[in-house]
């Protein structure tokens, strides 16, 4: 298999593409990962083992490294290829044109598709498209672009692994106050639209009203962030709310929250409250695209409407104040974790790779 993921940094996607190489790979298929030279993905993949092959397109449509990809897939003979971002669906259209290697293409986001002529090449020459929740299978079926079959495969998060919860000293250095009492809400999303992150700023300002001890956490970039600190301020939320950027340690910063969070208007699933279930965290977010698909309302976390930070700061509130339901959910979301390994969503991929190739 080849798996193409030309991004830039290191999101959900790029950890689903690397935990499905693996989990490949560990059953004995050959797994190729085309990344950005440099970039996370590629540097992880090597580390981990796997194949990695130089892939740094200019641009979607670079003929180049379309070329290039095209060399690879024939010279080793691959069976299927599976692009795992938008960008890189077009450039594995191109790059298989003309062979009899199908190409499947995961959509993890709740977006209409844009109907131009770069998204029928990519969607009508696909042999299947993965939907990561049936969110996303819904917003594609209203799509009269797609001829391939859109088949639900939720993403994943390995349950196996230990993830220690970061220090206190490391809290303390990111600017949380008294780390080994105050309660502590994550979130970790990139600062961008639909992930609404001045939903979450304006949700701890109303945290603040019945617990004034709190204390926040943001980790992610993105083009939001001015407004995220200058709503944080003009909230005078600043000794609250510490907004931390890109960082390597988002894992451990999850596991030592008292309660995780996301706050999105539009998601395609939300694969940070899989971590957050596998680390036995109550769960606070809104009701947006496959997030229900996620956390059951009630049993694994509390859910909300979008946009509405007041229900959102009440949720996290209720979490905070309620120590049985707290731990209520907790167990509940260890349990419901299960559902979303890797293990399961490799089986399932492959169910897809098969078909692919039973009709290619």
């Amino acid at each position: 298999m080849l798996h193409v993921d030309t991004e830039r940094g290191w999101r959900g996607g790029e950890r689903q593409a690397l935990w499905l190489a693996q989990e490949l790979a560990r059953r004995g298929h050959r797994s190729i990962v085309a990344a950005r030279p440099g970039e996370p993905l590629a540097d992880r993949a090597a580390r981990c083992g796997l194949e990695v092959v130089p892939s740094a397109p200019a641009f979607e449509a670079d003929l180049r490294a379309a070329l290039a990809l095209r060399r690879l897939i024939l010279r080793d003979r691959v069976d299927i290829a599976h692009a795992h971002t938008a960008h890189a669906a077009g450039l594995v259209a191109l790059a298989t044109l003309r062979t009899r290697v199908p190409f499947v293409i995961a959509r993890r986001v709740d977006f209409p598709l844009r109907d131009n002529v770069g998204t029928r090449l990519k969607y009508r020459r696909a042999a299947a498209v993965i939907a990561v929740s049936h969110a996303v299978e819904r917003v594609l079926a209203r799509s009269d672009i797609l001829r391939s079959p859109v088949i639900v495969v939720p993403d994943a998060t390995d349950v196996h692994r230990a993830v220690a919860p970061a220090t206190s000293a490391t809290l303390a250095e990111a600017g949380v106050r008294d780390p080994e009492r105050a309660p502590l809400v994550v979130q970790v999303a990139q600062l961008v639209g639909h992930k609404d992150p001045l939903n979450f700023v304006r949700a701890i300002a109303a945290v603040r009203e019945r617990v004034p001890n709190v204390q926040a956490m943001l980790a992610g970039d993105g083009p939001l962030q001015p407004d995220v600190e200058r709503v944080r301020d003009e909230l005078d939320l600043r000794g609250t709310l510490h907004v931390l950027g890109y960082r390597t340690d988002a894992d451990a910063l999850l596991a030592a929250a008292s309660v995780a969070t996301l706050s999105s208007h539009e998601e395609g699933m939300g694969s940070v409250l899989l971590d957050a279930l596998m680390l036995g965290k109550p769960i606070a977010a809104t009701e947006a695209g496959g997030i229900p698909e996620v956390v059951e309302n009630g049993v694994s976390g509390l859910l909300v409407p979008t946009r509405d930070p007041r229900a959102l700061g009440e949720a996290i509130a209720r979490i905070l104040l309620d120590e049985a339901l707290a731990a209520r959910l907790a167990s509940a979301a260890r349990i419901r974790a299960a559902l979303f390994s890797v293990e399961r969503m490799t089986d399932r991929t492959l169910d897809v790779y098969e078909r692919a190739l039973a009709t290619s």
